[in-house]
């Protein structure tokens, strides 16, 4: 496989792959190609290189940079804005993490939250407050876990990520 051919495989997987963790698969194939892109690179030639129309390129590197997935540079002499991906793995996975928290689990915390105190003396009505209750106990776990991860250190991150993997 050439280059060519390798980089357009990573885009495409990349961006199949970004679907898993809350973004369209356009947004994870901009950032698939300025993952792999040795200088920043501009909206005309992101477009260009992706075959997408410019709003398209404009909208989702809006969104890249709400979630801190790649960063605006300013390079002298250009007019033009241009961009560039977090390399660092370990900001790139914190910054998926919060994100996804932001979007659904903490609506869903709030929403059990509002749910704590189902009236009701029936055996229904104790099933849905045991469910909430379990529930509940549950996303605080793994909203306190999704904290320590983001709140880490790189380097006990990354060694614990390899430890568990093998």
């Amino acid at each position: 496989m050439d280059h060519i051919e390798g980089k357009q495989k990573f885009i495409q997987t990349w961006g199949t792959l970004g679907s898993s963790w809350g973004i369209n698969r356009t947004m994870a194939q901009i950032h698939a190609l300025l993952l792999l892109s040795c200088k920043p690179m501009n909206c005309e030639q992101i477009k260009n290189d992706l075959k997408i129309s410019a709003g398209n390129t404009n909208m989702n590197i809006r969104a890249l940079l709400d979630w801190g997935l790649i960063h605006k540079e300013l390079i002298p002499g250009e007019r033009k804005d241009f961009y560039r991906a977090e390399k660092d793995m370990v900001k790139v996975l914190k910054a998926i993490i919060i994100q996804r928290k932001k979007k659904e689990l903490a609506p869903l915390i709030a929403t059990l939250d509002d749910l704590k105190d189902i009236q009701g003396e029936c055996d229904c009505s104790k099933e849905l407050n045991n469910r909430v209750q379990d529930l509940r106990k549950y996303a605080g776990k793994v909203e306190t876990t999704l904290d320590l991860i983001v709140k880490a250190e790189e380097s006990w991150l990354m060694k614990s990520v390899f430890k568990n993997l093998g």
